[in-house]
């Protein structure tokens, strides 16, 4: 994780005030963090991300005129330097997949413990990703039936990592931190992060979330491997 000087500049869009409500009173008791907008809906998101600028978007995914996956897709779209952080009261939303396809730097349930979510948003600033273990873990399992054979050749994606970044993708796929892989492999936690740089930028992914969605469609790893 990156220092910064300055606090996490966060808006809030929700359709719900009374939730937009708790998060400004959780987010506002810590001094690393600032609110500096809110939106009701997709619409009013991307045009206060586009103004404000904010560090990272806490967004809802279900809300009326533009969705939180349309949004994340525009506010991507638009080369912002601004990340996604999406909260969503179903831990197996339809969107959840199509959320981080489009962008979205993490995935959290809106029952998350005040102090995971401060984390997750410090981590997202930081540039890297999030997604709820039991979320990532549930929402492959109901995709697994329609992954391809792991047997099956290699995605022509995948063909231009080394074996080396082979390794640290599934590893990465498998839910391990940076350290945890150093660990595993017996590598430089520094090496590690090249690795992982090289991987995202040979695959044209975003971060590593969608290098772990990318790793199961492909068949690289399956649920429970």
């Amino acid at each position: 994780m990156t220092d910064r000087t300055s606090p996490v500049r966060v808006l809030l869009v929700d359709d719900q005030p009374l939730l937009r409500t708790g998060f400004r009173m959780v987010l506002g008791t810590e001094p690393d963090l600032e609110v500096i907008g809110e939106a009701s809906d997709g619409e009013e998101g991307v045009d206060l991300a586009r103004r404000l600028l904010p560090d990272v978007v806490l967004m809802d995914i279900r809300m009326p005129r533009l969705d939180g996956v349309q949004a994340t897709a525009r506010i991507t779209a638009a080369k912002l330097p601004v990340r996604v952080l999406i909260l969503t009261t179903f831990d197996l939303d339809e969107y959840v997949l199509g959320a981080l396809r489009a962008g979205a730097s993490g995935f959290l349930s809106k029952d998350v413990p005040a102090e995971d979510l401060v984390d997750a948003i410090h981590v997202v600033a930081s540039g890297e990703a999030v997604v709820a273990p039991r979320i990532l873990r549930r929402l492959l399992d109901r995709y697994a039936d329609r992954l391809p054979d792991p047997n099956s050749p290699a995605a022509p994606a995948l063909e231009a990592l080394t074996e080396r970044e082979r390794e640290v993708l599934v590893l990465m796929a498998r839910g391990l931190s940076n350290a945890e892989i150093a660990a595993k492999l017996v590598l430089g936690e520094t090496t590690v992060k090249t690795h992982v740089g090289h991987v995202l930028t040979k695959l044209e992914l975003r971060d590593r979330v969608q290098a772990v969605v990318l790793a199961y469609e492909s068949g690289l790893i399956r649920p429970g491997t």
